[in-house]
């Protein structure tokens, strides 16, 4: 049983090395450091999301709170006691002295904790695709902007669920294609237009995967959960299953991310982006052994004088000799006649001394 044991730890071991792509995608996910941003993401969403749910029992219409209260129930399985609660919640706001003490504070903690939650999935966009961080001038109006959208997006979120009416074989494509254009924008906006849109679909059309994904199985597991939370801890309830339910959420979304940056950088993915696949960070992909950038080859190979070989680099290509390599002494050059090449590190005379001038 050991034995057998052993083995298959030491098959799956060599999985990402039979497989590349996995090995990428794994070097990618510990790289992102999945479950910290995940959860670093997840925080900031419930400090934001609170206090933006707050702003709307104050000052919405009861349209938009019938709105958010329908999406939450969609997202959340809310049902029975636990939607009473949250609608009591933003029916809060009929209270005029509540209104006029909230007004200014609401806005300005709403504010802020949206600004942190853009900030936070900036840095998970700009982590999975290896930027630096923008200057404050060219994302702070993107911040705001990201926010309003989504607040939009949440009220409407359940009749586009429900797919206007039609039922859910229209709603979940549409949810599925509304998701995926937001987070292809949401990663454009965010890192300042500085990835192009092609790139930036394989990562899109994931998140929208993950999240139809993840709504599925908490149309299944939330509202069991969030009814035995509420008979367990009251009010409370509602928050430790919300907070739950966001770790996963964007758990997926990250992955998502990352691994559309993962695909790409394979030839096939970029074929069809109509793009040149990027090497993957850390390879030597068009590099010489050495890591020096390969030897032209092709028509500047070909520009080389006839007759001589050209000194060997590492991983390049010489001109019409043949290029010693690393270690090793050319070969003599077969154009014309010319002097060998020899390499150009540990070991080999000096171009031209390796073979003296060919017989006419």
């Amino acid at each position: 049983m050991r034995a057998r044991a052993a083995e298959k730890a030491r098959s799956l071991k060599a999985v990402p090395d039979r497989v590349p792509l996995i090995g990428r995608a794994l070097h990618q996910v510990v790289r992102v450091n999945l479950l910290d941003c995940a959860t670093r993401l997840a925080a900031q969403a419930f400090l934001s999301a609170l206090p933006a749910l707050m702003a709307l029992a104050v000052f919405a219409p009861a349209s938009i709170k019938e709105g958010v209260v329908s999406s939450l129930r969609d997202q959340l399985g809310l049902k029975g006691a636990a939607q009473q609660q949250v609608a009591q919640f933003l029916d809060t706001g009929h209270d005029d002295e509540v209104s006029q003490s909230f007004g200014a504070v609401g806005v300005i903690i709403t504010l802020l904790s949206a600004t942190a939650l853009s900030r936070a999935v900036q840095r998970v966009c700009e982590r999975c695709w290896e930027l630096p961080k923008a200057s404050h001038r060219i994302t702070a109006w993107r911040w705001l902007t990201w926010l309003l959208v989504w607040l939009v997006v949440l009220v409407f979120q359940h009749a586009l669920h429900d797919g206007f009416g039609a039922g859910l074989w229209l709603g979940i494509p549409l949810t599925f294609a509304m998701d995926a254009a937001l987070w292809w924008w949401t990663q454009r906006l965010l890192l300042a237009g500085r990835i192009a849109w092609r790139l930036l679909l394989p990562g899109a059309l994931l998140c929208g995967v993950a999240v139809v994904g993840v709504n599925a199985a908490a149309a299944v597991y939330l509202p069991h959960a969030v009814t035995q939370s509420v008979s367990r801890f009251g009010p409370y309830g509602v928050v430790f299953t919300l907070l739950s339910w966001l770790i996963v959420m964007f758990t997926a979304v990250t992955f998502a991310i990352a691994l559309g940056r993962v695909l790409t950088q394979e030839p096939g993915v970029a074929a069809l982006l109509g793009v040149e696949p990027t090497a993957p960070p850390g390879s030597l992909a068009g590099t010489g052994t050495a890591g020096a950038p390969a030897a032209p080859v092709g028509p500047e190979a070909a520009a080389a004088p006839a007759g001589t070989g050209s000194a060997g680099s590492a991983g390049g290509a010489g001109g019409a000799g043949t290029a010693g390599t690393k270690g090793t002494a050319g070969t003599a050059g077969t154009a014309g006649g010319g002097p060998g090449a020899a390499g150009e590190q540990n070991g080999g005379s000096p171009p031209g001394s390796a073979a003296g001038p060919a017989p006419g």
